[in-house]
């Protein structure tokens, strides 16, 4: 077996299953390892127990499916639409700003078919193999390993960044074949901090750390319980997720548009008013969000970030109104959200 030209080959078979990049790692994450302790000892996974409890898995692919000695990364853009400023993004609000990411479908089940057509596709070349591979489902380093792979660099916000920005998901393939290694690119942050700067509750504490605890996307989607009280005002009408830091980045200023039919805004999640979702029964929520990676937090949490944006937005009798419907909500969650909400304009619960 010539692995060269199978690595090359590799590469061409998956653009042709629509990455746009792909990459081959080795196994080595030991310097990650070091500094994924030192987060975990500061606490900043928050409620994220399953960092902790598969730490050395995450840095040693080879234990979490024996007999890797490659990892093959792989890139799929998933921008539908030609952002704004963040100013311009978050104007209206009244209007529920959901990340983009998850304006479409959920990105597990797209990754995951296109991973193992790849491994079939390697597989009609080179027989069985032992492969594994996954869409963020599992212990796996994903940032770390497409940098070693050369799919780009790491950002100040931790996230990974081209020169084609970072409106990107990230899937890996661990597999037994001894591919050709791709050279790690060189990061090309230079001395900007815009990422660091505009964060609303200056979750980057310095360049490439970040305590989750005060991010966004994990107050809106991995925290289960009520969001600290001191944070609620900075998420603004921020209802899962956000993309403050991509937004500013200079680089992002060359991402292209997916391709991708699946990555397409799906229930107007583009321009959703806050009282429209907040109407939604759990019915509603269930049957609406099939296939979105938003119906995973389930609709308890749900109504508690949108809780919060209205408790953020302009007064007005749609929103109040709103607020007060849920007043006596079953959960306990949500009423304590709503009551800060009307507390915010000026109104008991």
């Amino acid at each position: 077996m010539d692995y060269a030209v199978l690595s090359a080959d590799i590469k061409q078979w998956g653009r042709e299953l629509g990455f746009q990049a792909v990459g081959i790692a080795d196994t080595d994450l030991s310097a990650a390892q070091g500094r994924l302790a030192e987060r975990l000892g500061l606490g900043w996974h928050g409620e994220m127990d399953y960092m902790a409890r598969h730490a050395q898995l995450r840095a040693r692919p080879a234990e979490l499916v024996p007999g890797t000695l490659r990892v093959i990364s792989c890139r799929m853009d998933y921008l539908a639409d030609a952002p704004g400023t963040v100013a311009a993004e978050l104007a209206e609000r009244s209007r529920a700003y959901v990340a983009r990411y998850a304006r479409g479908r959920d990105y597990h089940k797209v990754l995951r078919s296109r991973l193992q057509k790849l491994c079939d596709r390697i597989a009609e070349r080179t027989g069985p193999f032992r492969h594994r591979a996954f869409a963020d489902s599992a212990p796996v380093m994903e940032v770390e390993l497409a940098a070693r792979a050369g799919i780009g660099w790491r950002g100040k916000h931790t996230l990974l960044l081209d020169r084609a920005g970072s409106w990107f998901f990230l899937g890996d393939i661990y597999c037994d074949l001894p591919l050709v290694l791709d050279s790690e690119k060189e990061n090309h942050c230079g001395t900007c901090e815009k990422c660091i700067e505009v964060c609303p509750t200056r979750a980057i504490v310095a360049p490439y750390r970040l305590d989750a605890r005060r991010c966004i996307s994990y107050l809106t989607i991995e925290h289960q319980g009520p969001i600290p009280e001191a944070l609620r005002a900075p998420i603004g009408n921020r209802v899962y997720g956000c993309d403050d830091c991509q937004l500013v980045c200079p680089w992002n200023g060359f991402a292209a548009a997916t391709p991708e039919l699946d990555f397409q805004v799906r229930n107007g999640l583009d321009r959703a008013s806050l009282v429209q979702l907040f109407a939604w029964s759990e019915a509603e929520f269930d049957e609406r969000l099939r296939g979105s990676p938003i119906r995973r937090i389930g609709y308890e949490r749900w109504l508690r970030n949108l809780a919060v944006g209205l408790g953020n937005a302009p007064s007005s009798p749609d929103v109040i109104a709103s607020l007060k419907e849920k007043a006596d909500h079953p959960s306990a969650l949500v009423r304590e959200h709503v009551r800060w909400a009307l507390q915010r304009h000026g109104l008991a619960a």
